[in-house]
């Protein structure tokens, strides 16, 4: 039993130790893995995961590996943040692997990409040919940036001459049955008004709704329960 109390102790610790030092690092920590961020990550997790099954090891030490290795990732983010120069060694570069219709074979080697990943990367874009594409830009996370030849941009509104219409987020009120109370607060919206608008729609309570979204200047979009989730339910 103590093997088991130690472990749910140091798991516990490094959950939220880890879950810290992403809040401290920044969202780019997530949406924008780099190579260096990709090894951090195995990294952190390793650090943990022997920690548990090794007696030796304490709370104490699990934090200190957490806390350096942490501050380690925080000064070299401070420092590309800082020093322009450093971040193409520590982050990587952008490499234009489409350069006006063409690919650039030299690029793409250097970045270990052969022409079906590029392929399959541009598809993902919306580009399903190369010759759809003027300039493709590999981004240093994976992922590739898309600029279409003329001939197969798509046009904006402003070249179909379509009149000035105000642009709104949609506002989700409802969610799983549960009404979404800060949602509501943020808009100054009332818990009543929404009632008052899904009972005009034939709907009697919010647990009858799946999901519900809010949008200024329209009325609100409601998808209730199917008979067999509110059979679940």
């Amino acid at each position: 039993m103590m093997d088991y109390g130690r472990i749910a102790i140091e798991l516990v610790i490094g959950f939220f130790s880890l879950f810290a030092i992403t809040q401290l690092l920044g969202k780019t920590q997530i949406t924008q893995i780099t190579p260096f961020d990709f090894i951090s990550a195995l990294v952190l997790g390793e650090l943990v995961g022997n920690a548990l099954y090794d007696d030796e090891i304490g709370v104490v030490k699990i934090l200190f590996a957490l806390g350096l290795w942490g501050l380690l990732i925080f000064l070299l983010e401070t420092i590309t943040q800082k020093w322009r120069k450093t971040r193409g060694i520590l982050e990587g570069r952008p490499t234009i692997v489409i350069h006006k219709g063409v690919i650039n074979k030299k690029e793409l080697k250097k970045s270990k990409l052969d022409i079906d990943q590029l392929r399959h990367l541009l598809r993902s874009k919306g580009a399903f040919s190369i010759q759809e594409v003027e300039y493709a830009i590999l981004e240093t996370d994976g992922t590739v940036s898309v600029l279409k030849k003329h001939q197969y941009g798509a046009p904006l509104n402003k070249d179909l001459n379509i009149a000035y219409s105000k642009v709104t987020l949609p506002v989700p009120v409802i969610s799983d049955g549960e009404v979404l109370r800060e949602n509501l607060d943020e808009y100054n919206l009332s818990e009543q008004w929404l009632l008052n608008e899904i009972k005009k729609m034939g709907h009697h309570t919010p647990k009858e709704i799946v999901f519900a979204e809010w949008e200024e200047g329209k009325p609100v979009f409601v998808m209730p329960y199917s008979k067999e989730d509110s059979t679940i339910n």
